[in-house]
């Protein structure tokens, strides 16, 4: 899937339904266009940005299965025919296995591979730079505004606190530093 027919399939989706949502993921994709190339090759930058675009494509309405919408919006895509890499890195992104876990939703997460690389990192970073409404925070005030919009008995809050936020905190960690290297495109 490239990026404009995964753009238009998020837009069909999100941007009447749920027009916050929509400004997320548009700036969460201009983020990863902006840095996607100085971390990724073609290919995988233009991967990117699909993820990004499409990564809380699980929230429409009509998508919701089982509630979790990393893993709902995973299976959207793979039943459009979206590549399985495309598939796994929405399924997973922003730490999602740590809060299937605790949905009891971890075997079925694990139909999709997560996969530890500079991609996935990079996704979460893009991720973690954009607040709910598109605007760009730091990663710190994006786990504020999750906290409090989820609050402290959430599945999303209490997978922060178990080490959700380590992994995210790593991710990101990974990608300033890859970030900061006077070479970041990979040769």
């Amino acid at each position: 899937m490239d990026m404009a027919s995964a753009r238009t399939l998020s837009h069909r989706y999100l941007a009447r339904a749920l027009p916050q949502r929509w400004a997320h993921v548009q700036a969460t994709a201009r983020v990863a266009w902006r840095i996607g190339s100085r971390l990724l090759a073609g290919e995988e930058c233009d991967l990117l940005v699909a993820a990004a675009i499409l990564h809380d494509i699980g929230y429409a309405r009509p998508l919701v299965v089982s509630g979790f919408h990393p893993l709902d919006g995973a299976r959207f895509l793979r039943r459009s025919g979206a590549p399985p890499r495309l598939c796994a890195l929405v399924a997973h992104h922003s730490g999602a296995a740590a809060v299937a876990r605790l949905r009891g939703l971890a075997d079925e997460l694990a139909e999709f591979p997560d996969e530890a690389t500079t991609l996935r990192d990079t996704l979460w970073y893009c991720d973690m730079s954009v607040n709910a409404s598109g605007e760009p925070v730091t990663f710190e005030q994006r786990i504020a505004d999750i906290r409090a919009r989820h609050g402290g008995d959430s599945s999303v809050v209490r997978a922060l606190d178990s080490g959700g936020l380590q992994a995210r905190a790593a991710a990101i960690g990974r990608v300033r530093h890859q970030l900061a290297s006077p070479v970041t495109q990979p040769v």
